[in-house]
């Protein structure tokens, strides 16, 4: 079984936010393939199979700064290795229309991953960061800000290329995933 979980904020103010891009991509491939939310354990979540493997896609329902506790309980419910979860979430250090595969790292001050490796007690999960650019205002201002429609553009690019990356994930080795699209950008 796989966890994919999209980082974002609960609420509509927070919809097409820098912050949200991982509900952005869990929500694409949720739309694409007509599967239904449903709430557990202060997440939202909807089941399938994918090439054989039962998935589950999650948006935690807390604010981002505290996801790795519903991620924590999704793991314990459904039984879930830390190895076979893969978080999505923005990154400040990217470009707008580019992301990185990676299977371990550091927050890089992002709060919502300080809570995941927090819950986790490791940083050692696999990820997809996806890029946001950083800009002179302040941090918070500019994650909980709204794409401009150049940025859109360039994001959906990036989250139609992801909904591959879930396909993959599944079937090869994180690896082999890695190859495959680093450097895709």
């Amino acid at each position: 079984m796989k966890l994919i979980v999209g980082l974002g904020n609960k609420g509509n103010e927070y919809n097409n936010t820098r912050h949200n891009v991982g509900f952005m991509v869990v929500d694409n491939y949720i739309n694409k393939n007509n599967l239904t939310l449903k709430s557990k354990l202060d997440g939202l979540y909807a089941e399938t199979v994918i090439n054989g493997e039962k998935v589950i896609f999650l948006k935690p329902q807390n604010y981002i700064n505290l996801s790795g506790d519903v991620i924590n309980k999704y793991i314990k419910y459904f039984k879930i290795d830390i190895k076979d979860i893969l978080v999505i979430h923005d990154d400040m250090d990217l470009e707008i229309g580019t992301f990185k595969i990676r299977y371990k790292g550091g927050s890089a001050g992002h709060n919502g991953l300080k809570n995941i490796e927090a819950n986790l007690k490791t940083n050692e999960y696999k990820r997809i960061k996806i890029g946001i650019s950083k800009n002179n205002i302040d941090k918070v201002d500019y994650v909980l800000g709204k794409f401009s429609s150049t940025e859109l553009s360039k994001l959906n690019k990036v989250i139609d290329i992801t909904y591959n990356i879930i396909e993959d994930f599944v079937s090869l080795s994180f690896e082999n995933l890695m190859n495959k699209y680093n450097g895709y950008n």
